[in-house]
């Protein structure tokens, strides 16, 4: 089954469960306006994110990789009034784009930029007491297993993290790759069949965006 199928399946999906959202189209739009990568999560990713913002009862978010503000929209749309998102973006531009994005969408008061080397902040945020109940990993896969370990410590006991582009078009199971993002990933895994802290699986996706697949898991209490 070709790429062109499962664009075709995903519209089909987004159009049947979806209302229309000028906001988020208006996220992509100026997102293509400011040469914003085009690797967003797609529509209903961006659903399936706000669904699992709304299931879990989530109030405080964290996201590294925050792009052009997307999924981070698509979360804060889940959040109770008291409800927070820190996004963590180490492009400036990205941020700044994301910035725009967040205030049109008046998200701009439940949802907090921080603008720098994620490695650098999440220590900040550790240091400032901050805890999570929800965590969504989505950056440079080869730091992966460092944010695994950030995620660990800043989460609160029943947490959910998850993470993304962990497949990577069934690259995740060549051992002889040369890309450092399928070794980030696979390390990735490796800790998280090893670490006790935390109940997890895999499941692989289909889409717009291609073959790939996402890590899911609970941080146990």
């Amino acid at each position: 089954m070709s790429n062109e199928r499962w664009k075709s399946v995903d519209e089909y999906l987004g159009e049947r469960l979806h209302e229309k959202d000028m906001i988020l189209e208006s996220v992509l739009a100026n997102n293509r306006k400011n040469d914003l990568p085009t690797i967003d999560v797609s529509r209903t990713q961006g659903e399936f994110l706000r669904l699992l913002v709304t299931m879990t009862g989530a109030k405080r978010i964290l996201e590294i990789g925050t792009l052009g503000g997307y999924s981070t929209i698509c979360m804060a749309k889940a959040l109770p009034e008291d409800g927070k998102i820190i996004t963590l973006e180490a492009n400036s531009n990205h941020a700044a784009c994301a910035s725009e994005n967040i205030r049109n969408a008046r998200f701009e008061d439940r949802i907090n930029i921080r603008v720098g080397d994620a490695l650098m902040t999440l220590p900040e945020l550790e240091n400032e007491q901050e805890s999570f109940d929800f965590i969504f990993i989505d950056a440079d896969k080869p730091n992966n297993p460092h944010y695994l370990e950030w995620a660990l410590k800043l989460a609160q006991p029943g947490a959910t993290i998850l993470a993304d582009n962990v497949v990577r078009a069934g690259e995740v199971i060549n051992d002889h790759s040369t890309d450092p993002r399928v070794h980030g990933i696979r390390t990735f895994l490796d800790q998280l069949a090893n670490e006790e802290r935390i109940d997890s699986t895999a499941i692989q996706t289909v889409g717009e965006k291609g073959y790939d697949g996402f890590v899911i898991g609970v941080v146990k209490r």
